[in-house]
């Protein structure tokens, strides 16, 4: 039997102004196993990206519980959840999320030299040479291109051998061509790796690739499919 990684129970997410209490999700519920891979996806507005962000501890739900890794993070400080995270957790952002005065090679050992572990550097030229980018290590992320960027963002999530990964339209700001070699990328360092890999993403093309769409439509779950093989 497959191991959970991450138990959404009845989670839903309010945000209350002055007179008015504006629902983003309502009661979403669902398990996702160890090393599988999942796509969210959902018109603007379905809150996607929302609970993204609960599932990875990010944010706390209004109600409901979120369980990632046997953690249960409902009840933990801000500074609690950022150590799960960094224990467990990788990301993948729409806009790359690099840290501008930091050189490529660099930006890769941030993760790993959070977590306080030594002789890093091998570790991420390994990851440089597996994106492609070996010759790009000394330059700054304003020196590359956004497709490079990426390139680097996904050595950055992987450097720590997350337990699972977090992805929030990983090619939205990249061209056909260019989403096509950073999804390739992208699945073929997570099988190697063994992550469990959630997306969150409006590109069918990339969601199809994934064992499994979470369809949402106004907050709720409308649609849960999981692909069959033959």
């Amino acid at each position: 039997m497959l191991e959970t990684i991450l138990n959404i129970r009845a989670v839903s997410k309010h945000y209350q102004s002055a007179d008015s209490s504006l629902t983003i999700l309502d009661n979403i519920s669902f398990t996702i196993q160890k090393g599988s891979t999942v796509a969210i996806t959902g018109p603007s507005g379905s809150g996607k990206t929302t609970l993204l962000g609960l599932c990875a501890g990010l944010d706390r739900a209004t109600e409901g519980s979120v369980e990632l890794n046997n953690v249960v993070l409902d009840k933990l400080s801000e500074d609690q959840r950022a150590a799960v995270r960094n224990q467990h957790v990788g990301f993948i952002f729409q806009n790359f999320q690099l840290l501008p005065t930091l050189t490529a090679l660099e930006n890769i050992m941030v993760p790993l030299e959070l977590r306080g572990e030594k002789n890093i550097r091998p570790r991420a030229l390994d990851l440089l040479e597996k994106v492609g980018l070996s010759a790009r290590g000394d330059h700054y992320p304003v020196q590359l291109s956004g497709g490079e960027q990426q390139r680097i963002s996904l050595a950055r999530a992987f450097s720590n051998t997350p337990a699972i990964l977090f992805a929030d339209e990983p090619t939205g700001n990249l061209d056909g061509e260019t989403s096509e070699k950073v999804i390739k990328l992208l699945f073929d360092l997570n099988k190697e790796a063994g992550t469990t890999l959630v997306i969150v993403t409006h590109d069918m093309d990339l969601a199809a690739r994934a064992d499994r769409i979470i369809r949402l439509k106004s907050g709720v779950i409308i649609a849960d499919e999981q692909k069959t093989y033959a």
